[in-house]
């Protein structure tokens, strides 16, 4: 079945509002138990939730094409598919017959697909009373006993731990699906990496210019202000990369509690507090969430409701907010960035404010129009590259790198994790382990350091003997016999 993926514009009653999402066209027309399903999930799942969902789909559209005289039923179909996920369609000859030609996938990209497949599966089934591909059968006595095992793991770490269900949990405990999936690795989280310190001020001073200005006295013209202001406040303070593309100019103002600094505030994009220039027919001002605001005001969407393949999107993590309002406080480390911020923040209101822009967003194109992630993701791959340095994500120079600095900053500085936690705006202690993570180097001197301390008392570790247990031929270079001097026991 030949299908192609395409973004629609859904109206789902008569109010006229419109979704868009991604859906899959077949030699048959457009996909609609998926259509069906995504309008009932579009509220409670994000959109690369979704697309991953559509990406699925498709893989076993194509899967069911390739091989749809090989089962007899929708279960060992299924079956098949997911062993090839994780195997690939290639043979150790480099030969497949089927015309796919995939890559093995890890178990946790596998997981998920799995799960996203078997929830829609579930939901055709009670819907559309289909056949489920991936039915629940009764668990083995080992499974019940893993997933017992599981579930007090997680919740002996839960902070509200104290409403967890028993007896709810305990008709979960019994069932299993049909397909069983591989065991994901356990993830010792090596160090996250972090732009380098010593290049930051090269990268916002001589990375972001303006080509032909940067001879210009004027700092409005020599640099690119609005990517040096996303880069500050990511770096400085500890944003993720998507987040800065949901401020509003509203959204900025004079720190009450540190003169000269920035106050600002990034509110969730459809739940946050709407600023108060928003009026009904009467011209009284409207109290109502950011989502309302941009329909009524600016006939727009928050930036989260847009595709992934659309320019304004932009995502929204886990992000703990403020109860009453729903906005996350930038945390500046070091403080004085926040000074930084502010002047090259008013030279920059001065710059927009002669684009004809409308909408409320803080970061916008020459035209006037929401600046894109990816227009940013290009121009600080350009600023790195003009500085000197290759942008690649596992040398820490890509956008992502400088949360990771933002967290090791925290680290080396000592904050108590609990800090560390709100500045970084996580959800639980667990979630910076891979932005605090210390470097190999630092594991290493520590482990030296300790060992020193210890060869230093009186529970040194004796050096073995190499000679003296018949081992001749261990150490034909000597190496053994002049350990170094800094281990040597006194």
């Amino acid at each position: 079945m030949a299908h192609v993926t395409v973004t629609a514009k859904v109206v789902s009653d008569n109010t006229g509002i419109v979704a868009e999402i991604p859906v899959i066209l077949t030699d048959y027309g457009v996909l609609m138990p998926l259509v069906n399903y995504i309008m009932k999930i579009k509220h409670l799942r994000s959109a690369s939730t979704i697309t991953k969902l559509v990406q699925a789909v498709g893989l076993l559209l194509d899967y069911m094409e390739a091989n749809h005289d090989s089962y007899d039923n929708p279960k060992e179909l299924f079956a098949g598919f997911v062993q090839r996920l994780y195997t690939g369609t290639v043979s150790e000859d480099g030969q497949d017959p089927s015309g796919l030609y995939w890559n093995g996938r890890t178990p946790s990209v596998v997981r998920q697909m799995v799960t996203q497949l078997s929830a829609f599966s579930d939901w055709m089934a009670k819907d559309q009373d289909h056949q489920p591909f991936n039915p629940w059968r009764q668990a083995t006595h080992a499974e019940e006993m893993l997933a017992w095992a599981a579930w007090h793991h997680k919740r002996d770490r839960a902070f509200l731990a104290h409403t967890w269900d028993r007896s709810s949990a305990s008709l979960k405990m019994t069932r299993a699906r049909n397909v069983l999936l591989k065991k994901t690795p356990i993830i010792d989280h090596d160090e996250a990496k972090h732009f380098p310190e010593e290049h930051f001020h090269d990268l916002i001073f001589r990375g972001f210019i303006i080509p032909g200005k940067q001879k210009s006295s004027r700092i409005e013209e020599r640099l690119n202000l609005r990517d040096i202001l996303i880069t500050l406040l990511m770096h400085y303070g500890g944003l993720r990369m998507s987040e800065p593309f949901h401020l509003y100019v509203h959204d900025v103002v004079i720190d009450p509690l540190r003169d000269g600094s920035a106050w600002v505030r990034v509110y969730y994009p459809s739940l946050g507090q709407a600023p108060k220039d928003c009026f009904d027919a009467k011209g009284k001002p409207i109290n109502c969430k950011r989502d309302e605001y941009l329909r009524r005001r600016w006939h727009m969407q928050p930036r989260t409701e847009y595709p992934e393949s659309h320019q304004w999107h932009a995502g929204w993590k886990n992000t703990v907010v403020d109860e009453s309002q729903h906005f996350i406080n930038v945390n500046w480390f070091p403080t004085w960035a926040g000074e930084l911020f502010w002047k090259l923040w008013v030279f920059y209101m001065a710059q927009r404010a002669q684009l004809q822009c409308d909408h409320p967003f803080a970061f916008v194109t020459l035209e006037g129009k929401p600046y894109g992630i990816d227009s940013f993701q290009r121009a600080h791959k350009t600023a790195v590259k003009r500085i000197g340095l290759q942008p690649a994500k596992a040398l820490g120079t890509s956008p992502h790198g400088h949360r990771h600095a933002y967290g090791q900053r925290c680290r080396e500085a000592g904050l108590d994790p609990i800090v560390t936690k709100k500045a970084m705006h996580h959800a639980s202690l667990e979630s910076q382990i891979p932005y605090t993570e210390p470097p190999r180097a630092t594991v290493m001197r520590a482990l030296e350091i300790a060992m020193q301390r210890q060869q230093d008392g009186e529970n040194a570790l004796p050096q073995p003997d190499f000679l003296a247990y018949g081992f001749k031929d261990v150490d034909p270079l000597g190496l053994m016999s002049s350990p170094n001097p800094k281990l040597r026991r006194s």
